[in-house]
């Protein structure tokens, strides 16, 4: 019953893919790294951090935070370092600057025109004239009467 239960919390638990291999020996420098590789995406596995991926690049890209966090550099220069080799693709939180700033702006752009020309068409359907009857002469009115049959009958 107590290994099934172990089985249970473990199957349960976040699988993290950080081999024991690549884990460091000073706790601090452990915890930074795993802070930092929880904001680097995985080139591979889309929107997966590369501390819960389980392919070959996250596990190059874990080690390569380490040995950066081992030379001394600053979580900042680490994730800097990063980027500058595989590009801003790798931040699962991407900088607000630059061309990005278009990609988090558009979609509220395009949701503003898409209600003012709905509102627009709306609005001006609402305006438009209804058809009527009032627009027809006495000869067109008796003529539309004969042939709806609604004329007064002789």
């Amino acid at each position: 019953m107590k290994r099934l239960l172990l089985i249970l919390i473990l199957l349960a638990s976040p699988v993290w893919a950080v081999q024991p291999d690549e884990v460091l020996d000073d706790p601090v420098l452990e915890d930074r790294a795993r802070d930092i590789s929880a904001g680097l995406r995985c080139p591979v596995c889309q929107n997966e951090s590369i501390d819960e991926s389980s392919a070959e690049i996250s596990r190059d890209l874990r080690l390569l935070v380490r040995e950066r966090l081992i030379a001394g550099d600053s979580d900042r220069e680490v994730v800097d370092y990063v980027v500058a080799r595989y590009g801003e693709f790798v931040l699962l939180q991407p900088n607000f600057n630059g061309a990005n700033r278009v990609l988090w702006v558009l979609p509220l752009v395009l949701l503003a025109v898409g209600l003012g020309l709905s509102a627009a068409y709306i609005r001006g359907r609402s305006r438009a004239p209804a058809p009527t009857e009032a627009g027809l002469d006495a000869q067109e009115q008796a003529r539309l009467d004969e042939i709806l049959g609604t004329g007064a009958k002789d």
